[in-house]
């Protein structure tokens, strides 16, 4: 029997990595740096291959996975383009980028902790994802 904890955890992923596709389509078309562009596409195909192992597992769990909240999508929408409309920079996405995936790492170790009788193939799809956020947010500091 699939572990409850298992099923939560690979809900949460699956809403953080559509969090986090969403946020890198908001801003994609707005960046004029090539290489900045570059990491965003990078990480959106990375995110985009751990979507489909999820999916795989949540269909074989018989789950149709999470949805990110609407308020979370609202908030993160209004803030990137209030932003955007101050300062419309490279500066400014990488601003809004770091402190998704800082939010997105922060919550995912919540998750974490929170489910800790998750199945370690899950357990480390978490961290997978973790790492992806944090190597993003570093990717986006020359921008700062």
């Amino acid at each position: 029997m699939i572990e409850e904890d298992t099923i939560k955890l690979l809900r949460e992923c699956d809403a953080g990595i559509k969090m986090g596709q969403d946020a890198i389509n908001e801003v994609i078309d707005r960046v004029k740096s090539k290489d900045l562009a570059a990491s965003l596409r990078h990480c959106r195909v990375e995110h985009g291959m751990l979507e489909k192992e999820i999916q795989t597992l949540l269909n074989r769990c018989h789950d149709e996975g999470k949805e990110p909240a609407l308020m979370a999508l609202g908030m993160s929408w209004l803030k990137t383009n209030v932003k955007m409309m101050a300062d419309p920079s490279d500066a400014t996405i990488a601003d809004v980028m770091t402190d998704g995936c800082n939010m997105g790492v922060k919550s995912l170790f919540r998750y974490l902790n929170q489910y800790k009788a998750a199945g370690e193939e899950v357990k480390n799809i978490a961290k997978r994802l973790i790492s992806m956020e944090e190597n993003l947010a570093a990717a986006m500091r020359p921008y700062l």
